[in-house]
């Protein structure tokens, strides 16, 4: 469960290239006439200030100075704690070996803007290799999913996509130590009140006896197991399906983890039997107006405006639904249901609903997509989302705000401005439009 802005289409840890250095080669000159002896030990070499060890220094000075003012923090924040009902036997022993993680700020501060297509972003996470790894998890843990299928009413495929995309089947599920990171990132402020509160229900979890502290690990930001819970979405929706009398979803074992996620999708009104979206073949001259989320029709409805199922028959009605065009007019283009919405709950970026529902299909036998992308484009960056909302709104088709975010304003601004310039009102934020704007 991603807490930054960006989709975290969790899945194995990148592989960083190593560093390539040229070679630093001190030259002394021996003085003409002088008589060159054998030394037994090499003299120092000149010190020579590297960029990476100023760094080094600069972020242990920075360490050092932290380290004294997050100890003071800690003393105010045991009594924030006491008051949250955590006992000081539990507040001692999880910040027995605690320290201010200079790394974490570093990620937090450095995270690195999402700007995938999400057509790129689709052949990472629904890659034949997670597709061929999800089937043999839902071979091997089959009776398990079966039976939290059974309880919960959420398909088993759904739940093994959401543990393929958040830890590639437990594969990567993170060593940072919890109580630690979210100490730092609630003394550091940035977020300060938001990581206070993790890190409060991150004690509750220690006091209540489900894990111990050199066990709750996961991800720089607070995310935890196999399926990455938030430790806050933890305490409200974790459940013990193993019976053991702890919800154990830092276990080799995931069978707390995945029973988790499907409680989790329950909660928020998962609808068994029901398709998270469904590729569909659009009309020729379809109105793109209609392609908004707050536009709901039954698929029998919308069969009568001529949009059915990719292979030309209407689609079931399964419930209401709303047309979805994540790549514009050029794009696959989808008829999204209500569990849509539900995992958004985990995960609010079109790429990772697309991602967890695409896979899920795939896992139980499904076919790609059909229609296909425009890959000759590119994501927009941040500041070009900002550009491209200037550039509207001093056009005369204000977005209402510049942010850098395409919500439905920005996309509603984007209309109008491709309808008074005949183009396909599809609402699409391209670099071809931010090229025309320009």
């Amino acid at each position: 469960m991603t807490v930054a802005a960006p989709v975290q289409a969790t899945g194995p840890a990148s592989s960083l290239r190593p560093e390539m250095r040229p070679a630093v080669m001190a030259k002394s000159a021996a003085p003409v006439g002088a008589v060159l002896r054998p030394q037994l030990r090499p003299s120092p070499a000149p010190a020579v200030a590297r960029p990476e060890d100023q760094q080094e220094a600069a972020v242990m000075n920075v360490q050092a100075t932290s380290n004294e003012g997050f100890n003071r923090w800690i003393d105010g924040f045991r009594a924030r704690a006491r008051a949250q009902g955590i006992s000081d036997a539990t507040f001692d022993a999880a910040f027995r070996n605690v320290r201010y993680n200079a790394d974490v700020i570093q990620r937090d501060r450095n995270q690195s803007e999402f700007t995938k297509t999400l057509w790129d972003y689709l052949d990472s996470a629904v890659s034949d290799t997670r597709i061929r790894n999800g089937r043999a998890a839902l071979e091997r843990h089959g009776p398990v999913l079966d039976r939290i299928e059974a309880e919960y009413g959420v398909e088993k495929e759904v739940v093994a996509a959401v543990w393929g995309l958040e830890s590639a089947y437990g594969a990567v599920r993170g060593d940072t130590p919890i109580i630690g990171a979210m100490a730092t990132l609630a003394y550091d402020g940035r977020r300060g009140a938001f990581f206070e509160e993790q890190l409060i229900a991150a004690l509750k979890i220690l006091q209540s006896g489900d894990t111990t502290a050199d066990r709750m690990t996961g991800s720089w930001a607070g995310a935890m197991g196999h399926t990455q819970f938030m430790p806050t979405s933890y305490l409200s929706y974790a459940v013990d399906f193993t019976g053991d009398g702890r919800r154990d979803i830092w276990s080799d074992d995931p069978t707390d983890a995945l029973a988790s996620t499907a409680a989790y999708l329950k909660n928020f009104g998962w609808i068994s039997g029901q398709p998270w979206g469904v590729e569909v073949r659009l009309p020729n001259g379809f109105d793109y107006t209609q392609a908004n989320r707050s536009i709901t029709k039954m698929p029998s409805d919308w069969a009568r405006l001529g949009i059915t199922g990719i292979d030309g028959q209407p689609v079931r009605d399964h419930g209401s639904a709303s047309i979805l065009l994540p790549a514009g007019a050029e794009g696959a283009a989808f008829m999204i249901f209500k569990n849509f919405s539900v995992i958004e709950r985990y995960n609010t970026a079109d790429a990772y609903v697309i991602g967890v529902g695409h896979l899920s299909d795939r896992i139980a036998g499904a076919g790609p997509i059909r229609f296909g992308w425009p890959r000759n484009d590119r994501a927009l960056r941040y500041t070009e989302r900002k550009e491209l909302q200037e550039r509207l709104t001093n056009a005369g088709f204000s977005t209402q705000g510049i942010d850098g975010r395409i919500g439905p304003k920005t996309i509603d601004a984007i209309r109008s401005f491709q309808r008074s310039n005949g183009l396909t009102p599809d609402g699409y934020a391209s670099i071809s439009l931010l090229e025309r704007l320009r």
